[in-house]
């Protein structure tokens, strides 16, 4: 054989050997990831998701960057990650929104939630509150409700905006109460919560951490936790349950999501990074301390069971309140 003919040979069986190692993808993850929150910087999910992406990435090795992508009730954001890479790399901050209720609140909305995405795991559960100011007359949630019983329709409570969790919780505890409450909405809690303070507001259902330091300094006085739970940082205020309004219970809830087809393996390893970080006693005690509890051992069934069974939820209550947005 000559010279020119055995290199040739050589080379030839070099590249097939070195094929398959080549072949071999770099075990997950290998760079950054990017985590999309479809909603606002400064919230309560911009703070959440940050402070678990820290203790996430240490686990992984890997920096996880936050990427907020807010708009149309966090749909948008949900939508582009739904047609990015299945491969671990872009990971979707989930909640009873995105999952759940805007699928019956939006029309043509570009996502089907369990079709293209997979639950990875869960974070919190984060019931909310009914709260009045501190110069209400209502002490009590059957004050308030024998005042609506007594003048129908002129009491109101202020929301985040129709279709928002805040309005929706208002639905269920006005039919579990047999009362009637004008609804007024606001483009976020924020401006709601002021006009509450200035008299112009009656009431509102909002989340612990958005009004736990106005409860705090006297200025906001909490009547119900909106659930079948005391919360540990206001272990004083009664459940809607101990109210005697049982069907007006409602949490918000969230947790993380991925493209579907995510390869098994990267799913698993996400998910036990989250684990690991709502073991992390100091990552998650302020969430804890606001109200919020860790949804540490829902894994992808239970988180994938947790979202058929609220999509029901959420569906009859819009349903029922004709809340539809475009």
């Amino acid at each position: 054989m000559k010279r020119r003919q055995f290199s040739a040979l050589m080379a030839a069986l070099g590249a097939t050997t070195l094929a398959p190692a080549l072949a071999q993808p770099q075990a997950f993850p290998s760079r950054t990831i990017t985590w999309v929150v479809p909603f606002t910087p400064g919230g309560v999910t911009d703070t959440t998701s940050r402070a678990l992406a820290k203790k996430m990435g240490e686990i992984l090795g890997q920096q996880i960057v936050i990427d907020n992508r807010p708009g149309a009730g966090g749909s948008l954001g949900t939508e582009q990650v739904a047609r990015a890479a299945p491969d671990g790399y872009t990971i979707l901050y989930i909640t009873s929104g995105t999952m759940a209720a805007n699928l019956f609140l939006y029309e043509g909305l570009k996502y089907e939630p369990l079709k293209d995405f997979i639950p990875v795991h869960g974070m919190f559960l984060s019931p909310l509150l009914l709260v009045v100011s501190q110069d209400s007359p209502f002490n009590s949630v059957s004050d308030l409700v024998a005042k609506a019983k007594a003048e129908p329709g002129k009491l109101n409570h202020g929301s985040a905006g129709v279709g928002t969790g805040t309005h929706l919780v208002a639905g269920l505890f006005q039919e579990a109460a047999g009362i009637k409450i004008l609804h007024i909405p606001y483009k976020g809690t924020a401006p709601a919560l002021q006009d509450m303070l200035g008299g112009r507001v009656d009431l509102m259902f909002d989340y612990t951490g958005a009004v736990l330091s106005q409860i705090k300094t006297g200025k906001v006085r909490p009547l119900a936790v909106m659930s079948d739970k005391r919360l540990e940082a206001i272990p004083d205020v009664p459940t809607i349950v101990e109210a005697g309004y049982p069907g007006a219970q409602l949490s918000g809830w969230s947790g993380i999501g991925v493209p579907a087809g995510t390869p098994p393996e990267v799913v698993e390893k996400l998910a036990d990074a989250m684990r690991g970080a709502l073991r992390d006693e100091e990552t998650v005690s302020y969430f804890v301390g606001a109200g919020s509890r860790a949804l540490v051992d829902v894994d992808e069934p239970a988180f994938r069971k947790l979202i058929v069974d609220e999509q029901k939820k959420w569906g009859e209550l819009v349903r029922k309140l004709g809340a539809t947005l475009k």
